[in-house]
């Protein structure tokens, strides 16, 4: 990978709000095309810029090609959230949850809240309403202040009843 490679991709994206769909979406290619073929990082990318510019189902197969690839870090887990978003709205709920279910199991990162949360989403439109309070009440109460036990507990009982 060029030395660059990262730096220059993370430009992009900063300035992505500025583009046309079309613009990022070709200059993401060109910045791809600098690397292998089957590279799982370009697959990554060129997938985040179609889905940005309302491409879903041409971004599904390359998340699918990245992770298969190898992705790693930051990238693996943005993906799998990115699959599992996009799976959620084509309706392919079973395949979504279980990819969201065992990412939840990997080691932590700052992106927990946002697997709980796409967790929840998916699991609420499966008609799971309960559980998917009780994994967003979870996540929020890592956040509160005050009430933590409380919410804890309370998210915990949801599964119960």
């Amino acid at each position: 990978m060029p030395h660059d490679w990262d730096k220059r991709v993370a430009l992009l994206w900063g300035s992505a709000d500025a583009l046309s769909r079309e613009e990022l979406v070709a200059r993401m290619e060109r910045l791809a095309s600098e690397l292998p073929e089957d590279s799982p990082e370009a697959a990554f990318e060129r997938a985040a810029s179609l889905e940005h510019a309302g491409q879903s189902d041409l971004a599904v197969p390359l998340y699918r090609r990245a992770l298969s690839g190898g992705l790693k870090g930051e990238r693996r887990r943005l993906a799998v959230i990115q699959l599992a978003s996009l799976l959620r709205g084509i309706g392919a709920l079973p395949e979504a949850i279980a990819l969201l279910s065992t990412e939840q199991r990997r080691g932590s990162d700052p992106l927990d809240d946002a697997v709980q949360a796409f967790l929840a989403l998916c699991l609420a439109d499966a008609g799971e309403e309960r559980q998917a309070a009780s994994i967003a009440l979870a996540a929020l109460a890592g956040h509160l202040p005050r009430y933590r036990h409380k919410i804890e507990s309370s998210a915990k009982d949801l599964l119960k009843g």
